[in-house]
């Protein structure tokens, strides 16, 4: 028999933009899913930076997506949508969604969702689609990645930096990571990073050309921007590739060209949250076939930091504003 789904469930949905004390409990109706889409009742929702700027008021939602925060889930199909097969109610899944995850209930593409398999709980299933999809379309796909290669990536203990290491250790990349402190450092080294370098107490440009011995990175994978991609450009090797998936430092930088031109540089870039269903879906499919008979098997897991309940998502929030965390955290629906 299908589950009986109320009306109504909890949200976290801010009226106005602020500081963590926003994200309080509010009732929404539970949504309907559309064409293509299905409803999740949702046993744990990742926490992603850029849902901290939605909160803020400066990263607003795409176009027809939830105002509800969240973009990444974990739960049980629970009511599918024209064009899913009826069946799939049961399945417990995790998914890339544009919004709505801080939720009980959560509408998905059913192209955007994966299986959660036995290997994984769904704390963790809840921490790997928007890491798994953001590392994997650029520093692998965009920054073409590849075993043997040596790779720099920035934050090196966030939810996007472990993933990378559990990507790279994966397929045979070395990976090379920058982190704030000594003891992230540490961290990152445990969970598989090949080097980890403090940026506070270190000149990165120095350490990777010292790690490579002069010859530099295949690929840099950057969130920090500003004053960072210059620097980052003298750690790529020849026909290395430059990939800028954050601005935290700023949006804009000055850049030497000639160099661009001498060393045949590539610098990209992309966003993964406005793309559309289909590429997001694309994106599923090539992941289900290369890196998910991996998690099923056991071999790559989330990095957790901490869960917290629903209500507890300012304090969630507040963690990872502090910086503290190592890997990803996570808000369950219990």
């Amino acid at each position: 028999m299908a589950p009986t789904i109320p009306s109504m469930m909890r949200a976290i949905d801010p009226e106005t933009p602020g500081g963590p004390d926003v994200l309080q409990i509010v009732e929404r109706p539970v949504p309907v899913p559309g064409d293509g889409e299905v409803l999740i009742k949702v046993a744990a929702a990742g926490i992603n930076r850029p849902e901290i700027l939605q909160r803020m008021g400066t990263y607003p939602p795409p176009p027809g997506a939830p105002s509800i925060l969240g973009l990444e889930v974990a739960g049980t199909i629970v009511a599918t949508g024209d064009g899913v097969e009826r069946d799939l109610v049961g399945q417990p899944v995790c998914a890339l969604i544009a919004g709505g995850g801080y939720a009980d209930y959560a509408a998905a593409p059913y192209g955007q969702c994966l299986p959660v398999p036995e290997a994984l709980t769904m704390v963790e299933a809840a921490a790997m689609p928007e890491t798994l999809f953001t590392v994997w379309t650029n520093l692998f796909e965009r920054g073409y990645a590849a075993e043997g290669d040596t790779v720099l990536v920035h934050g090196g203990t966030s939810g996007i930096g472990t993933m990378a290491i559990g990507l790279c250790k994966l397929f045979a990349v070395t990976v090379i990571v920058t982190a704030g402190s000594d003891d992230k450092c540490a961290a990152a080294r445990e969970i598989g990073a090949d080097h980890a370098i403090n940026y506070k107490t270190q000149d990165f440009v120095a350490e990777v050309k010292a790690m490579t011995g002069g010859q530099g990175v295949a690929v840099v994978l950057d969130m920090v921007g500003g004053d960072y991609v210059p620097r980052n450009m003298q750690c790529l090797c020849e026909e290395g590739r430059h990939v800028s998936i954050a601005v935290q430092r700023g949006g804009e930088a000055t850049i030497p060209i000639f160099e661009i031109m001498r060393r045949r540089l590539t610098l990209t870039g992309s966003t993964l949250r406005p793309r559309s269903v289909a590429f997001k879906s694309a994106v599923a499919d090539e992941i289900a076939q290369t890196v998910w008979p991996h998690v099923a098997a056991g071999k790559l897991k989330p990095v957790i930091d901490r869960t917290f309940s629903l209500d507890q998502a300012p304090d969630a929030h507040r963690r990872m504003e502090a910086g503290d965390h190592v890997g990803k955290i996570v808000l369950t629906m219990e």
